[in-house]
């Protein structure tokens, strides 16, 4: 009986680490023109020859690879953060935007484009406002002799967050509304058009070493919603934990957030689905929330380019999807998952 629940585990994590390489293979084929995979092959060896680019490999690596690329890192990051917090703060509700992350680096964002900045620009400032946030929270969180209690942080949080969300509008207020507004409203709706290998390369290497610092500690984000006394009881030096936690969920989702904007449901549905399919071991959660996440992203982005002409904004359809697809959890669960 054990070797067949190994040999399941064993074909369902293969079939996770595959699942975000076959959709990003389908998402290279679909579009406005779609190409045969024979095209895409050929697309791809070309660029890797140094061919000169033409037809189908120049819509292959200039436009729809780093949006894939981007969508596969955005949703690993987003879900691995969501995971991580709802762990952290022992609440089903919790999101990646929790300390207030999201809500800093859309003002950083918004006020890079009230200055005319560029896409690089923009980025900078608006990893740099998350982080902004994040410090905020944690030093309005903190009491007597520096300790924060998580409930603390959480609701610092919240109202940083909320202060975040007041400048927000106060620079929507006084942009031009010809230029600036329309660039700004959009780009807090969430969307992958902007992607490219220079901020993808300016972006990724934080992601990355948020989620590889995240799923080398898997193990260890069991016992974060212990108490201090049990934590140390267990060998384990529980407020070093968190920091690390916070710190690296919280660089993950500035970053993500910097490059494509607002982007919701993705850290609050993928870590439940998971939550649901594997258990509350993150062990097996927070790998199958790099996978699941990833190959969500994908799906949402090739349907926000392909279904009508004007590019539909990321966030939107994340809520449209979402929002169904976690009553729908909660119904068969009867509310336990959460």
């Amino acid at each position: 009986m054990s070797k067949n629940r190994r040999k399941i585990g064993v074909l369902a994590a293969l079939l996770l680490v595959v699942l975000p390489i076959i959709i990003s293979v389908a998402a290279l084929c679909i579009g406005r023109i779609s190409y045969s995979p024979s095209e895409i092959i050929s697309a791809l060896r070309d660029g890797i020859a140094g061919k000169e680019l033409k037809g189908a490999a120049l819509v292959v690596w200039n436009i729809r690879l780093p949006r894939i690329l981007l969508a596969l890192l955005c949703g690993a990051g987003l879900s691995v953060a969501g995971a991580a917090f709802q762990s952290l703060f022992s609440n089903p509700l919790a999101t990646p935007d929790t300390l207030g992350v999201a809500s800093g680096t859309s003002f950083g964002a918004a006020v890079a484009m009230l200055l005319g900045s560029g896409m690089i620009g923009i980025q900078l400032t608006a990893f740099a406002g998350g982080i902004l946030a994040v410090v905020l929270t944690w030093l309005a969180a903190s009491g007597k002799g520096g300790r924060s209690g998580l409930n603390s942080v959480v609701l610092a949080g919240i109202m940083i967050g909320s202060l975040f969300s007041a400048l927000v509008s106060l620079v929507k207020f006084v942009a031009d509304t010809e230029t600036q507004l329309p660039a700004i409203t959009y780009w807090l709706m969430g969307s992958l058009s902007g992607a490219g290998y220079k901020s993808l390369a300016l972006g990724a290497p934080v992601i990355i070493i948020g989620i590889a610092v995240l799923f080398a500690l898997r193990w260890k984000l069991n016992i974060l919603p212990l108490s201090q006394d049990e934590a140390v009881s267990l060998g384990a030096n529980i407020r070093l934990l968190r920091i690390v936690t916070i710190v690296c969920a919280t660089a993950v989702t500035a970053s993500c957030v910097s490059m494509c904007g607002q982007v919701g449901w993705v850290g609050l549905l993928i870590p439940h689905i998971c939550r649901m399919a594997f258990g509350s071991d993150h062990r097996n959660i927070l790998p199958a929330s790099i996978c699941i996440g990833a190959a969500f992203m994908v799906v949402v982005d090739t349907l926000a380019r392909s279904i009508s002409a004007a590019q539909i904004p990321i966030s939107v359809l994340t809520a449209i999807i979402g929002a169904p697809f976690f009553i729908l959890l909660m119904r068969r669960s009867g509310g336990e998952s959460l």
